[in-house]
């Protein structure tokens, strides 16, 4: 018999909230209270969420971000910063260790490769580039990381549908080299829209992640929701933390 996971899908979501349920469907997966489990949201307003230890002063222009009204909210995982508005799918995967591995870079691999082969379902030549990158002709189109805890594996990441570039621009402050031709952010991004010359529904997207992600780990995904105990952590940490500058803005 097939392993059976837990689809959530939360749509359209505050960014404080999206980042607390990522961290309370970790919490639960780790007190054993839910089955391995993948999320699916977009932030319902353009977000900087910026890796656990990434200074702001280095990341991201403040300034710009309160004038253009993007939130930041600072999460749990490493990595770097990102922009991300309602054109981009996140997804999260929780899982045990032993289901993906215990070596971060193979399991960056596993669950990589199986959102590249997603992608290349849709029509474009997608392919993992390590430690976290899936690229289609050398830019980036999802960017990943992870958070482990007690034998649980938190990975998720962003799937870029079409994109405000120039509100990336605008908004992140990161250093790149102008002798490999990468002389801002969205010199390294593209977009599933624009490779392929027209809009790609977040639902087939969201039917090709599920379908190569059963493929990969042998498993059955089915549709669930977040749970009362998971429901009261998001709460709590979005008042403790998320929705608070002292947490997302204190590097």
């Amino acid at each position: 018999m097939p392993g059976r996971w837990r689809l959530v899908d939360s749509g359209l979501v505050p960014p404080p909230e999206s980042v607390a349920q990522d961290e309370a469907i970790l919490a639960a997966h780790i007190e054993g209270l839910v089955p391995d489990t993948l999320h699916f949201y977009r932030r319902s307003k353009p977000t900087i969420s910026v890796g656990y230890f990434q200074r702001i002063s280095e990341s991201l222009d403040l300034e710009e971000c309160r004038l253009r009204g993007v939130a930041i909210v600072r999460r749990k995982s490493g990595g770097s910063s990102i922009y991300t508005d309602q054109g981009q799918l996140i997804y999260a995967l929780a899982l045990h260790e032993e289901d993906v591995s215990k070596d971060r870079a193979e399991s960056f691999k596993v669950i990589c490769s199986a959102i590249a082969a997603a992608l290349s379902s849709l029509g474009v030549d997608a392919r993992y580039r390590p430690l976290n990158d899936i690229e289609v002709a050398g830019k980036k189109v999802s960017g990943n990381a992870q958070l482990r805890r007690k034998g649980s594996v938190l990975q998720h990441g962003t799937v870029v549908l079409e994109t405000d570039l120039s509100e990336m621009d605008a908004v992140l402050k990161t250093k790149f080299s102008k002798s490999r031709g990468v002389a801002k952010p969205s010199d390294r991004v593209t977009s599933l829209s624009a490779l392929l010359g027209e809009k790609v529904s977040v639902e087939s997207l969201k039917e090709a992640i599920v379908k190569h992600f059963e493929d990969a780990f042998s498993v059955v995904i089915e549709r669930g929701t977040l749970t009362e105990w998971e429901r009261n952590r998001v709460a709590h940490l979005v008042e403790e933390h998320y929705s608070r500058d002292e947490w997302n803005l204190k590097f």
